[in-house]
């Protein structure tokens, strides 16, 4: 199901940057995030979200009624995967490390194994499996 919707999704110029199933206010929401180089907008929303939709009436992905969402993840954004990392490098970014408490640094570099993390002038390298949660944040506090 996945290739089928990442497929209508590069159809239009655009990248499948995650899919994820939630429940919000007993409400069962089928998640598709979107990227693409100059930003996603509601329309290019709508109209993938309008293609990807036939595709779920005849597979559907969640059991029982759902709410399909296409969206972009945001400036601030869940890294779960290499390609997240890879595609964050220089960003800035939050991480909570196995055994070693919550950091804040930069991605300097990301392959399929692990990560490279600027801190306080340091490079750190974390294997992928000793990170519990990665995401990226801006600081809005220095921007002009």
């Amino acid at each position: 199901m996945e290739s089928k919707i990442e497929k209508i999704v590069n159809s239009y110029g655009a990248f499948l940057y995650d899919i994820e199933s939630v429940k919000e206010n007993d409400h069962n929401i089928y998640r598709v995030y979107i990227t693409k180089d100059g930003g996603v907008d509601l329309d290019l929303c709508a109209e993938i979200s309008n293609d990807i939709s036939p595709l779920l009436d005849l597979n559907p992905p969640i059991n029982g009624e759902y709410f399909l969402e296409v969206s972009s993840p945001g400036i601030e954004r869940k890294l779960t995967k290499p390609k997240h990392f890879k595609s964050a490098i220089n960003e800035r970014v939050k991480l909570k490390i196995k055994g070693e408490g919550k950091i804040k640094g930069v991605i300097k570099s990301a392959n399929d194994e692990g990560v490279t993390i600027l801190v306080k002038g340091e490079e750190n390298f974390f294997d992928y499996s000793q990170i519990d949660r990665a995401k990226t944040y801006f600081d809005w506090a220095n921007q002009k």
